[in-house]
Formats: structure tokens, sequence, C-alpha cells
């Protein structure tokens, strides 16, 4: 039976064990988040010292608390941890989350501090994430939380991230905010002495609010009980996974940080595909495909047209689209009548399309209009590629799209391509009107690609083929 892991998202409570008001510390860097992140609930700092934090009152010791806390949060030295964990279970605290290390990863030592929790955790039925992680961050509009202590917090929105390396979610939530990517749940997962991968897989699952679940994993410890969740989740949103340690040496470094056994790429790849789960090679692409399904979590169709007013970007659009399997398909008739008949002689009237250098904002909005009339059936995304000469005003050409983009009967995505002083508004406009937009084609065409090999995945898990290829090996060693 999955655990109920409410408390983890949207406590009501949170007892910070080891509170500081040093930034530098991690007690203190929690409390700073908690505050940061705008959390309305009740704060409890808990230190020996006592005193008063930020205004707050400091117990001494979780028993002085008049109730339990919906979470505790701990983040005192490794040796000290299950005393404090003996605590709270003596006074009535059930969800508790470990950030220190100095467990199973940390020698004969930690194995037996980690053997002891395990025992603990056991006798009282507690809750545990962690220990040995970078916290969890959850922002939706209203209940804002983060008990954690990395620099930053992810711009907030329906994509979640889910982790097994702190360093690589502090990474992704850099590159959430400078891609502005609508990632608003942050977990990392530490050593998963009792909530894994699947665990807050099935948790994003349930959410209504997350339109997609971003995971990085370097291993499994039931590759069975992930394959099963993942297939429920992915028969209703897009699962793109990163597994770390596909290459010799990279399952070499995976084996020493998370005890991961080394397995081969190719049965990597049949797993991912057995579960629903659309994976990625690299953390760009991962960041791609959360930028692609935070506009279209449906996923989109194969078939591309390309609408440039460049030669050069438009090739190597199509170039890339040819990689990752997308259909180039002729213009309809009519459509290539419309447009023979409306623009200069010396542009391509074929897929890419060619609307020239000096292309203003009339002959793209034809172009666009006989886009979504004609060719609403015939295409399933329009890649929209804007080069910016001096000689033309790239303004009047963005507001005609944002006007049109609406009325679309397909997904679109667009590029603008050069260093343009205003491109984060015209952006922002783009992409308020419902449209992706990309600073390079390659990027643009990578993301729809991703996109389009979602729906057969979706399918496949909804039908949950009843023979799975096991990740034999591939759990915590």
């Amino acid at each position: 039976m999955a655990r109920d892991l409410g408390a983890f998202f949207a406590p009501r409570s949170v007892a910070v064990v080891g509170a500081g008001e040093r930034p530098t510390s991690s007690g203190g860097a929690v409390l700073q988040n908690l505050r940061i992140a705008g959390f309305t609930g009740e704060i409890i700092p808990v230190n020996p010292k006592g005193g008063s934090m930020f205004g707050l009152k400091v117990r001494r010791g979780l028993g002085e608390l008049a109730a339990p806390a919906d979470l505790v949060v701990i983040v005192i030295r490794p040796e000290l941890i299950n005393a404090a964990v003996r605590e709270a279970a003596a006074s009535g605290h059930r969800n508790l989350l470990i950030l220190p290390g100095g467990f199973a990863e940390a020698g004969a030592e930690g194995r037996a501090r980690d053997a002891e929790l395990r025992q603990i955790v056991a006798a009282h039925d507690l809750t545990v994430a962690g220990p040995n992680c970078a916290g969890i961050i959850h922002l939706p509009e209203g209940a804002r939380f983060a008990a954690t202590f990395l620099r930053d917090l992810p711009p907030g929105g329906s994509i979640a991230f889910i982790s097994q390396s702190g360093a690589i979610a502090e990474e992704v939530i850099a590159t959430t905010n400078r891609m502005r990517l609508p990632v608003g749940t942050v977990v990392t997962i530490g050593n998963a002495l009792q909530l894994g991968i699947a665990d807050f897989l099935e948790h994003a699952g349930a959410d209504p609010a997350t339109m997609a679940v971003l995971l990085y994993i370097e291993s499994l410890d039931d590759p069975e009980r992930f394959r099963a969740v993942a297939r429920r989740v992915a028969a209703t949103k897009p699962v793109i996974a990163l597994i770390g340690g596909r290459t010799a040496p990279g399952a070499r470094a995976a084996a020493a940080h998370t005890g991961a056994i080394a397995i081969d790429d190719a049965a990597i790849e049949a797993f991912c595909r057995d579960c629903g789960v659309l994976r990625v090679t690299t953390l760009r692409r991962l960041m791609l495909a959360g930028k692609g399904f935070a506009a279209f979590p449906a996923g989109i169709g194969k078939r591309v047209l390309i609408l440039s007013n460049s030669g050069g970007p438009g090739v190597l659009c199509t170039d890339q689209a040819a990689a990752e399997g997308l259909d180039l398909v002729a213009l309809p008739p009519r459509m290539a009548a419309t447009l023979r008949a409306a623009l200069p002689g010396e542009a391509s009237v074929a897929n890419p399309l060619d609307l020239l250098a000096d292309a203003r904002e009339d002959r793209f909005g034809l172009t666009f209009e006989a886009a979504i009339r004609e060719g609403k059936a015939a295409f399933d995304v329009i890649l929209g590629i804007h080069v910016v000469p001096f000689m033309v005003e790239a303004g009047p050409i963005v507001a005609r799209l944002v006007a049109l983009a609406p009325g679309a009967a397909l997904p679109v995505m667009h590029s603008m391509m050069g260093t343009l002083p205003d491109k984060a508004d015209w952006f922002a406009a783009l992409e308020a009107a419902g449209v992706s937009c990309f600073d390079d084609v390659e990027a643009m065409a990578e993301c729809a690609g991703l996109l389009a090999r979602y729906p057969a995945l979706q399918a496949a898990a909804a039908a949950a083929a009843t023979r799975p290829i096991r990740l034999r090996g591939r759990g915590k060693g």
C-alpha cells in the first residue's frame, strides 16, 4: 500500500531539528528557504540552545512541542540523528525528512548507523525521506514549501523533478530559471532508506496539478515496482528519465555514488520503453523535454511544417527533425497554391518553407494563416524560424504571430536566433500566446522529436504489457 506523502509536500507545521540563523549552516539554510518560499504554516525551530530565531520561539527538543508537527526536518550531525529520531517517535512525530549523510554511504560506521535507523523506523512505523538528501521543494500557489539547503528555488509550475542527486537537482533548478521552465516540485531522495523514486513518482502521478515528471536515476531498489508505478503514471502524464551510468566508466561512477550495479545501455532502453517512460541520455534533453511537455502535455504527432525566413537554419532544423524521426510532409496543394500566388518568386514554397530574409509581418502573417487554415489537417506541429536581419523590425512580426497563435488548431514552436535585445520580451509574449520558444533551431527540433515519442509510449503504458523486461543487476548494491 502506498504511503500518504502529503506531509512532505504540504505540511501545516514543520519542526526543524538543528535550526540556526547562520545561512551557511544546513539548519540556517532550511529555515531561510522555508521563509523565502513563502511557507504559511507553522515553523518550529528546535535547538538545545533555546531562545528565538527570526522572531520564532525555539524549542530545546521535540518533546517540548504541544502537538506533533506534520513534518520533522532533521539537520544535525550524523551521530546525533538516531537519538533525534527516537525522540521524534516518543513524542508522536511520524514524518521525518533527514538531510545529512553519514549512513549507508559512509563505511562500516555509517552502515551500522543505517541499520539502527532502520530498526527505529520499523519499530515505530515512521515515514522517512532521506537521509543524505538535499530536501524537498513544492511550490503550488497558496501552499509553497521548501525544506532544502539548495541555493535557489525553481520558478514554480506544473513539472516535477525527482532526483537521486542533490547536485543534479541544483543544476536543474538553475536551468529552469534560465530557460523559463515551469518546474514547481523538486525532490531529492538521497539514500532512500524508505522512500525511493517509485514512491515519489506515484505521489506526483496522483497530483492533478503535476503535468509531467522528470527523473534522474542511477539505481532502483525494486525495478518491478518502479515498472508498475511508471506504467500507471505514464498512462496519464509523461514520465521522462535520464539514467546515469549508461557507459562503462559512468556505471563505475554510479556504483561509487549510489551502489548501482552496471547494466548495458540496450537493456536500460528496453526497460524504459516497457515502463512507458521516455528516456533521454543527456541533462540538456531532459530539460528540453520538460519545456516541451509543459506546453504540450499530451505530446504531438510526427508531421512537422518548418516555416523559416532563412535557408541555413531551415536546413539545420530539417536535419535535426529527420534525425528525431519526424516527418516533413509535402504542403497540401491548396496551401502551396495560395503561397505561390502571394510570396515572392524567390521564396521556397516547400517543406521547409523559406520566406526570405526580408520577410515582414505581412509575409509571416499570410504564411502562418495559410498554415493553420490549409495545413491543420496535414501537420501536427509548426516549427517557426525567425532570423532578424538589420533591415527588418521584428516587433511587428512577433505581434502578428502572437495575435494568430491562439487560433491555431495545432501546436506551434518558434525560434529566434541572434543577439536580440528584446528577445526576452518577445519570447514572453509568444509563450503567453501558447507558443513554445527556443534560442536555436536544433533544440526546437529535438524538443519536437521528444514530444512525438510520447503518444506511442502512453498507449503502450495504458495497455500494460504482461511480460516485463527486468532490469537485472541495476538495484542498489
